[in-house]
């Protein structure tokens, strides 16, 4: 399994945790479970706000890995969405009926 060395470096080496900087301050947090099980809450919201993961241990051993959502999908801008579905056909400069047919002039 994972040594203690691994663990207190602050990373562990195993393919679904890589760390992506060498900085000490970068590397993730490890918290025993009985810490966790106390301040859930605040380790799980300073996750979403850090961005980064926590790993939890039970007598120095990984158990549980919480890392953040990724990030919601960008929603595509409505201004140009519709650009190169519609076709122009015919004349759209002039009135779609003669200045005869109106019947406002008919008065």
């Amino acid at each position: 399994m994972y040594t203690k060395k691994y663990i207190a470096a602050g990373f562990v080496d195993c393919p679904f945790v890589r760390s992506q900087s060498s900085n000490r301050r970068d590397a993730m947090e490890t918290v025993p479970v009985s810490k966790f099980k106390a301040t859930c809450l605040k380790l799980l919201t300073d996750v979403k706000k850090t961005g980064r993961s926590i790993l939890i241990t039970r007598k120095g051993e990984p158990i549980a890995l919480v890392t953040p959502p990724p990030p919601p999908p960008r929603k595509k801008k409505w201004v140009g969405c519709l650009k190169g579905s519609a076709e122009i056909v015919g004349d759209i400069i002039s009135p779609a009926i003669s200045e005869k047919e109106w019947e406002v002039l008919e008065r």
